[in-house]
């Protein structure tokens, strides 16, 4: 699903409260990392993602890496926090993707 501004703008809202719950440090972007991601957004579908200041990559690295292995969707980047969206896989879970469909 690709968003438009009005989404967008729900989601960052929705996202304003959230703390980050992963981070990226010292041993970089790594498969298990993503599948790990991938498996947090199919059961919250909005997460925030933070970039320590001791990792070797930045904001636009850990975006391109994620946007381009999964269908993950990062939705702002605020300094060293990416906010990440994704459509749940169990639609059953899909109570937020249910509401930005609608806008």
């Amino acid at each position: 699903m690709e968003l438009r501004g009005k989404q967008k703008r729900y989601l960052r809202a929705h996202a304003n409260h959230l703390q980050p719950i992963f981070a990226v440090g010292k041993e970089g972007l790594t498969d298990t990392w993503l599948a790990q991601l991938n498996g947090a957004l199919n059961r919250r579908e909005l997460i925030k993602v933070n970039i320590l200041q001791n990792a070797d990559v930045t904001t636009d690295e850990v975006r391109h890496f994620i946007e381009s292995q999964t269908d993950i969707q990062v939705v702002q980047v605020i300094g060293r926090v990416l906010v990440l969206f994704k459509v749940a896989d169990n639609k059953e879970q899909r109570e937020l993707s249910a509401k930005v469909k609608k806008i």
